[in-house]
């Protein structure tokens, strides 16, 4: 009897424990629920503070790392931001991408007058290879779009060679 301890079950109704349950089993049939009812208090406090509004996520960027021959190529999507939002930099062999989002939106109706703000930050840690040369790197934002470009040295480009294969 093995269970996720993620509680991905909200909602489903607890399982009687049954007899021949072991003390493990019983153990963990009660951590589950221990976490179960954590979580889901957890969110219905953070909606009761935020006013019953649906909580905005927090902004995760999606990253793809490419690495070729002569460079490695570092794409994130970052919507809604502009290149004075982000922050890029080189930590020995770590690139760093750093934000923050700022959103705000007022709508003024006859019968009412809304005003929302949302802000978030992020920063994402992405280990780069040896053999780069961070003097040379490129950072390029557009349409939302963030690319940095790390060319190799000389020396750590591959040298590839094809080998004949003879048949004997």
């Amino acid at each position: 009897m093995t269970r996720s301890l993620i509680p991905w079950r909200w909602g489903r109704r607890q399982v009687p424990a049954r007899e021949e349950e072991t003390p493990f089993e019983t153990l963990h049939r009660e951590m589950m629920s221990l976490f179960d009812t954590f979580f889901r208090d957890f969110e219905q406090g953070l909606r009761a503070w935020s006013g019953g509004r649906a909580l905005a996520p927090v902004m995760v960027p999606s990253v793809d790392v490419a690495e070729t021959d002569e460079e490695v190529k570092v794409t994130a999507d970052l919507p809604g931001l502009t290149d004075k939002d982000v922050e890029v930099t080189l930590d020995n062999d770590v690139l760093v991408i750093r934000g923050e989002k700022k959103q705000e939106r007022e709508e003024k109706k006859r019968s009412y007058h809304l005003m929302e703000r949302s802000y978030g930050r992020f920063e994402r840690h992405i280990p780069l290879p040896e053999g780069l040369d961070l003097d040379r790197a490129e950072a390029r934002f557009k349409n939302g779009v963030l690319t940095v470009t790390v060319p190799k040295l000389p020396e750590a480009k591959s040298k590839r060679r094809q080998i004949p294969v003879k048949e004997d």
